[in-house]
C-alpha cells in the first residue's frame, strides 16, 4: 500500500486494514539514514480477506490522503519463470 500519511504507524494500518479481514503482519518502511517513515508498507492478510480488503480501501481517504493498495509483487515467483 502506498500514499500513507507518514505520521501513520503499524497499530494505526493494522486496525484500518483488520476491518476487513484477519491481518498477519504490517510493515511500514522507513528510510534507512533518517528512520522516517517513507509513506509505504506491507499487509499480510488471509488470502480470502484480501481481494475485499485491496477493492475497498485503493483509492480511499485515510489522514487527508489517497491509498493506493494492491497486490505486491512476489520476487520469488518471478525468479522461478
Amino acid at each position: 500500500m502506498g500514499n500513507l500519511p507518514y505520521r501513520a504507524n503499524e497499530n494505526d494500518v493494522k486496525e484500518l486494514f483488520a476491518k476487513h479481514g484477519e491481518v498477519f503482519a504490517v510493515r511500514l518502511m522507513k528510510d534507512k539514514r533518517t528512520g522516517k517513515r517513507r509513506g509505504f508498507g506491507f499487509v499480510v492478510m488471509a488470502a480470502g480477506d484480501a481481494p475485499g480488503a485491496i477493492e475497498t480501501l485503493n483509492n480511499s481517504e485515510y489522514g487527508e490522503r489517497t491509498l493506493k493498495v494492491r497486490e505486491a509483487n512476489d520476487p520469488r515467483k518471478s525468479e522461478r519463470a
